[in-house]
């Protein structure tokens, strides 16, 4: 049976937080400070998210509309995920080839701040069946992606992508 090369696969995001789905719409997301764009799997230090990322939706049409989720499946610890998934960001109604500055921000972007361990940062994109109202949950802890899918009649994700993030220790401290 051959191994899959799918990064999203291989860090477990597939399983953890999705199904298996077939990406057809590109998404970019670019964290001003590190002046690039995330790629699957790569690490970023907590300080340089501490803003919200640029992002950028691809597709065909300003009339097709997305959702867009970052949740941290390994909250708050890899070993002892009890607060699975994280809530990090949610931004409904953003128009096809623009960003999520023209969507509505449905729970405020918050940095992930991993205290132990290693952790996933996830951002998956939806394609929605039109303009729709979008409520922000009680509380960020234990977010589902998959129940969100469910309930908003969303479906498979259209795109994903993650990148990895440890605590970052403060090496300016005083003698």
């Amino acid at each position: 049976m051959p191994r899959s090369t799918n990064p999203l696969v291989i860090g477990g995001v597939i399983g953890d937080v999705l199904e298996p789905f077939t990406s057809s719409v590109s998404l970019r997301i670019l964290y001003n400070n590190i002046g690039s764009e995330v790629i699957n799997c790569c690490e970023l230090k907590p300080s340089q998210i501490l803003n919200q990322p640029r992002v950028e939706i691809g597709g065909d049409d300003l009339r097709t509309l997305y959702t867009l989720v970052m949740v941290d499946p390994d909250a708050p610890s890899p070993g002892n995920p009890n607060q699975r998934e994280y809530l990090h960001w949610l931004v409904a109604n953003i128009p096809g080839t623009t960003g999520t500055n023209f969507g509505e921000e449905v729970v405020g972007y918050e940095g992930p701040r991993p205290m132990m361990g290693i952790h996933r940062i996830v951002f998956i994109l939806f394609r929605q069946h039109g303009r729709q109202t979008v409520y922000a949950p009680g509380w960020r802890q234990n977010f589902n992606t998959r129940d969100f899918s469910e309930v908003y009649n969303l479906g498979s994700p259209v795109a994903a992508t993650y990148f990895t993030c440890k605590r970052q220790l403060d090496y300016t401290r005083r003698r």
